[in-house]
Order: structure tokens, then sequence, then C-alpha cells
């Protein structure tokens, strides 16, 4: 086990090169399920989601050979199983995109009820089930497991309107309906840039996907997908992150690796904050030497603010003058989080989905814990910020999304370390639990 250590209160001056999309490559990787031959897939980020899911497709039998540190080449045509590792799937979220990839291929699938971060629940899965079924297929829940399959074995075109907007049942379903009979139109779609960068991989592998992007999807089925070449996006989440690490550190950083379209709803929003951003082709020079400012911030989907980013501007607003009022539009609860700020001094009353902050002249180190993917990167900014040495355990929701944090940090002038926990710390720790 392991955990950071940071001494914080350093500027952040240099330059940090973004990784792939996470997002994107979780389904990304389960879409090759569909394709015939050799996809050949590059900007693949280095983080424990992907290397899970990399691992199921070759438990299923699939053939995977590294190219270099981020390229690979997946060959799926092998694969005949419709059953996936259970242990394996059920500590990540993105095991349920395997249920439209199967479905899509051989008209049935066994998959685990998704894993990964937990926000006060299960994470529902109705509105794939709703989109599964109106395609013709049967679906239940047995044991933890997701069992669906097809009567003739395939899935058939129709139309769906989806009663959220969920970018899980999108891309799902998006999946699902490659090979199926006729053209499926799916209505109320989720618009974020990974849902693109889905379809256009697809599309690049002989998918008829049109649509992605706007409010309705329309998939025309296909008779095979055929390999090729394709590279994912940048992390629009990752390049938040350091925006917001910088806002709440000062200092003059260069994200490099961006598409800046795809970071407008963050930008903005820092804008306001009082933080400089300079625009380039592919990066943003983002630049904070005055006092932060207040703001109010509801979470939405794309191309509102991202619920992704919720927990890091939360934490920077820790330290702005005023009061701001932060508003978790898609989660019921994302907040569990603040009593680790607390911890360190911060001001902030949760109501439900309302949280009100109110600023403090500096956060003070103590040991915290990461309790999902982006409460963690929060973490990570709040020792950053804070005076004094900040220990942050549960590390490994952290490393699930953000490839080398602790070597880009370093190379930007923070002061952090990930450390061995000890034994005898960790004995102490589970008796305290226990």
């Amino acid at each position: 086990m392991y955990k950071y250590i940071i001494k914080g209160g350093k500027p952040l001056e240099g330059e940090v090169e973004i990784s792939g999309a996470k997002n994107a490559a979780v389904a990304i990787i389960p879409a090759a399920l569909l394709v015939d031959g050799v996809c050949r897939i590059e900007n693949i980020p280095q983080i424990s989601d992907v290397t899970m899911l990399l691992n199921i497709l070759k438990r299923m039998g699939a053939s995977i050979r590294t190219v270099d540190r981020h390229t690979m080449d997946i060959d799926c045509s092998g694969v005949t199983s419709t059953d996936a590792d259970f242990d394996m799937m059920r500590r990540i979220r993105a095991s349920y995109y395997l249920i439209g990839a199967l479905l899509g291929r051989f008209g049935k699938a066994t998959v685990a009820m998704p894993g990964g971060c937990n926000f006060g629940g299960v994470r529902p899965i109705d509105q794939h089930v709703k989109g599964f079924a109106a395609m013709g297929a049967t679906v239940e829940v047995r044991n933890g497991l997701v069992c669906a399959d097809t009567p003739d074995g395939h899935l058939h075109g129709c139309e769906i309107y989806l009663d959220v907007v969920s970018v899980g049942a999108t891309i799902n379903l998006m999946l699902a309906a490659v090979f199926a009979q006729g053209t499926t139109v799916i209505e109320n779609v989720a618009k974020e840039p990974h849902i693109v960068d889905v379809a256009n991989f697809l599309n690049s592998m002989g998918a008829d996907i049109r649509g992605a992007g706007t409010n309705v999807i329309k998939v025309r089925g296909v008779q095979k997908l055929r390999g090729g070449f394709y590279s994912i996006i940048p992390d629009q989440i990752e390049a938040g992150t350091y925006m917001a690490a910088v806002a709440g550190t000062g200092g003059d950083l260069l994200i490099k690796n961006v598409i800046p379209k795809h970071m407008n709803c963050i930008s903005g929003k820092l804008e306001e904050m009082g933080v400089v951003i300079e625009e380039g082709e592919d990066c943003l020079l983002v630049r904070r030497h005055g006092p932060l400012r207040r703001t109010n911030v509801k979470t939405q989907p794309y191309p509102g603010f991202p619920t992704d980013m919720q927990p890091q501007l939360s934490t920077i607003l820790c330290l702005a003058q005023g009061t701001s009022i932060v508003t978790e539009g898609v989660w019921d609860n994302r907040y569990k989080y603040v009593d680790e700020l607390l911890k360190m001094g911060a001001a902030v009353r949760v109501d439900g989905r309302v949280a009100i902050i109110e600023g403090v002249q500096g956060l003070t180190g103590a040991p915290i814990k990461a309790y999902d993917l982006r409460a963690g990167a929060a973490m990570v900014i709040a020792g950053l910020c804070a005076s004094g040495t900040t220990e942050i355990e549960g590390i490994e929701y952290i490393e699930r999304g953000y490839e080398d944090i602790v070597e880009k940090l370093q190379n930007v002038g923070a002061d952090i370390q990930c450390v061995d926990i000890p034994e005898a710390q960790e004995d102490e720790d589970i008796q305290r639990i226990g």
C-alpha cells in the first residue's frame, strides 16, 4: 500500500503534457471487440482502469501487443467468450461497456455490475437496459451479473429516447447498435467530447454513426468492422485538474496536448475567479498571481461545467475571497471529500446537492484520504495549496485516472512523493476500522 506525501505552498511553474482521455479509452477498448482485425490505438493513458480492461480482453481471448508506452495493437477477432472475469470487472465502472459490445457482436453478454467510484449508491444502468430491450434483448440482473440475450442472435434498429442524459447509456447503446439490423435512433443523448471520440473510432473502422455531439445519434447497422488506426483525444478532466492546481497554488503553467474548445466550460469559470488563461492551438497557458475571487457553479452535462471537475473547483474555492455556492446537478452525493477539507481548515457546509463555501486565508496540511477518483485529485490540489505536510491515503483511486501524476507535478515544482505505508501502520489502520 502507498500514500502521497505533499509539502505544500509551492507555485507550479513549467510545462505539463496531458495524456489520452480516460473516459474515451475505457469505452474504445471494449469497442475493439466489435472489430474484425487489428486496431492500433494511440495515445492510450497508462492508468489502472485501462490496464484492467486490457487484462479482461486478454482473458477473453484477445491478442494485445504493446507497440510503445501509449500505443497498443488490439485484435479481438479470436474472442469467442461472452463472459468476462467477474472479479476484474466489478472493480471498474467501465465494465458495463462490455455489455453493449458483446451484445452487438454475439447477441448475448454476461457482465458484472459496474464498480469504480461510489457517489452514494450503485450507479443505475436503467437507461442502458431500456435501450437494449428496445433493440430486442432480454436483460436480467442475477447475483451481481447483468445477463443479456437476444432470441434470434442479433439486435434490431429502433427509436430510443433516454429519460435522462447519460454518458454511459449513450456510449453503450451506440456500441450495441453498430451491427443491429436497420437504423437505431437515440434521442436526448449526452454530448461529451469522449462520446464523439468513440463514434469517430467506430466510424474509422467502418461503422455508420452520425450525430455524435448533438442531441440525436443515428446508427445504421453494418455487417462488419475492419481494423485500422486511431488516436485517442486528450483528457479534458486531467487538463482541468492541472488548471485548478495552478489556480490554487499560483504560478504559470503551460498545459500541452489539449483541445482548447473542450476546455471552454472549465476555462470560463476559472477566468471568473481571476485566473488568466491564454489559448494556443493545442495548449493553454494558465497563470494566477492575484487573489482568487468567489463564484457560483452548477455541474451539468456537456457543454456545461463537468461533474468530474466539481471536487477540484470546490477545493480551490475554499481559498477564494467571499462565499461561493456549488450545486451538483448530476450526482446525488458527491461531497464525501468535504470532511477531508474540513480537517485542513476549510469552511464548507453541505445541504443535499449544494455546498456553501466560505473562503479562508489558507489550508493546513493534515492526514486525509481519497474516497473516489476526482475527490482524490481534489485532495492532491488541497495538499499542494496547504501550508505544512499533507498525507493522502487511498491513492489507488487517483491512479485509476491520472497517469504519472506524481512525476508530472514534481516536474513543475511540486514537493510530492509516493511512499510505502509501513506494515505496522496498515495493521493499526485495519484495527481502527474494525
